[in-house]
């Protein structure tokens, strides 16, 4: 298969998991229990930790060292990259988070509701990205097929903790006063930058294949940024925040055992 059409299919099982999550909108009426959307936030945060190690940093200092570099060079060098470009964005992109009053980046005329969508969008680029890449490797291996299960894995990963990360947009919408097909589009449109991105850096890995160390790294930079500046303080605000801890580590070891289980 493809490279393209495999990161395809890998994102696009993400963003469909995505407008499923996004769908449970049509079932809560009144507002959703705060412990839940911890649960959820935690989740999304357990599993983009682990497939920041597994899935892309291992795989690229392993790269790296084939390649006869020190593994740690791409590595660090990418992670950091990586996590300078999320906080470009924030610094930069107009939006707003869940929860908040006063807009983050560039001051912009948008309405809230456009600010809270572009929040959780910019948060899915990394993903798309991290799947992308995952089947580029695995094409650059000639389609090996541990390479492939390895990015199915990640695939997969993303795709669990995109669903209770789309209901976590898409519930807050709709206590926001959106009405709830509103709500279910923004949710579900909020996970449409994964195969966008995802396909993108595949094209990109085929054309400068010496640095997929250096990418595999810039993705995992990229999810951590996500991981530690939102998904877990907003995991833990209020009382009895152990339920996000809890949400964290069964996210950690769900992408733990499949990217283990199916590497």
């Amino acid at each position: 298969m493809q490279p393209i059409v495999a990161s395809a299919l890998g994102t696009g099982f993400a963003f469909g998991m995505t407008t499923l999550g996004a769908a449970l909108v049509f079932c809560f009426r009144g507002r959703i229990n705060r412990r839940i959307q911890r649960i959820f936030l935690g989740f999304a945060a357990g599993v983009m930790i682990a497939a920041s190690v597994w899935s892309l940093l291992i795989p690229a200092i392993e790269e790296a060292e084939a390649a006869g570099l020190p593994g740690w060079v791409p590595a660090a060098g990418g992670f950091a990259l990586g996590i300078a470009f999320l906080l470009a964005l924030d610094l930069l992109l107009p939006h707003l988070h869940l929860g908040a009053q006063c807009p983050e980046g560039l001051q912009a005329s948008w309405k809230r509701t456009t600010l809270l969508v572009l929040a959780v969008t910019m948060h899915n680029i990394p993903e798309g990205m991290a799947v992308g890449l995952a089947f580029a490797l695995a094409a650059q291996h000639g389609g090996d097929s541990a390479a492939l299960s390895a990015a199915a894995a990640l695939a997969l990963g993303i795709g669990i903790q995109n669903f209770p990360e789309g209901a976590a947009v898409a519930l807050p919408l709709r206590q926001e006063g959106i009405p709830a097909r509103r709500a279910f589009l923004y949710g579900s449109l909020s996970g449409a930058v994964e195969p966008v991105f995802g396909v993108l850096v595949v094209l990109a890995a085929g054309i400068i294949q010496p640095l997929m160390p250096w990418l595999l790294a810039f993705a995992a930079g990229a999810m951590m940024y996500v991981v530690v500046e939102e998904l877990i303080p907003e995991a833990h605000l209020g009382e009895h925040s152990n339920t996000g801890t809890l949400g964290v580590m069964a996210g950690f070891l769900v992408m733990m055992i499949l990217d283990v289980a199916m590497g």
